[in-house]
């Protein structure tokens, strides 16, 4: 019996782009995305990093591109985020306990808030009895630390909650510890179809 479920949010809720941000890079100067520039995100997303300090490591990379430029370029990766998901996840909060789970940045959330407004990423954020940020907890998925700090800072019942995510390294770091889970498909599948063929 699920009572709980933690959402991701990146495409399960708002869709994202992954190849937008990496081909704007490239025309601004970028001749390849390397392992330096994934482990510069890491630091970003865990908060270890502050903004200035990964523009500009970003722009180490592209030395003609100002940051703001490289900023647009690394906000390319934030799509639509579709009316009716809200409208579900609104109904979802009067029956479970909703949790949301994020791999993110500073840049990203500021970007989300400023393009939608404050009425949609309120009423958004409030479906949630918390929100949690990589960047503001120091940890990311999939590492299992981040799992655990959910269940326990609220007295979860892993068997009893569901985990959303769209990437498989996390639903597996999820399953670790005793999480429920859903893989959702990005493309094939939609969060809306949560209870479908659950």
């Amino acid at each position: 019996m699920i009572d709980t479920i933690i959402f991701d949010f990146g495409d399960v809720f708002i869709n994202l782009d992954k190849q937008a941000p990496i081909d704007k890079m490239k025309n601004l100067g970028l001749a390849q995305w390397n392992e330096n520039l994934d482990e510069l995100n890491v630091q970003f997303e865990k908060g270890f990093i502050d903004q200035e300090t990964f523009l500009k490591g970003l722009q180490q990379y592209m030395p003609t591109a100002s940051l703001d430029e490289i900023q647009k370029a690394w906000n390319s990766v934030l799509l639509d985020f579709p009316l009716y998901r809200l409208e579900f996840l609104q109904l979802l909060s009067k029956k479970y306990r909703l949790f949301l789970l994020s791999n993110t940045d500073a840049i990203h959330i500021a970007e989300f808030e400023k393009r939608f407004g404050i009425s949609f990423y309120s009423d958004f954020y409030h479906c949630f009895e918390k929100v949690y940020f990589s960047f503001e907890m120091g940890m990311r998925k999939p590492d299992t630390q981040i799992y655990s700090t959910v269940i326990n800072n609220h007295e979860l019942i892993p068997k009893h909650t569901l985990f959303v995510d769209d990437k498989k390294e996390n639903t597996e770091a999820a399953l670790a510890v005793g999480l429920q889970v859903w893989h959702l498909q990005v493309g094939q599948e939609d969060v809306i179809q949560l209870f479908d063929n659950k």
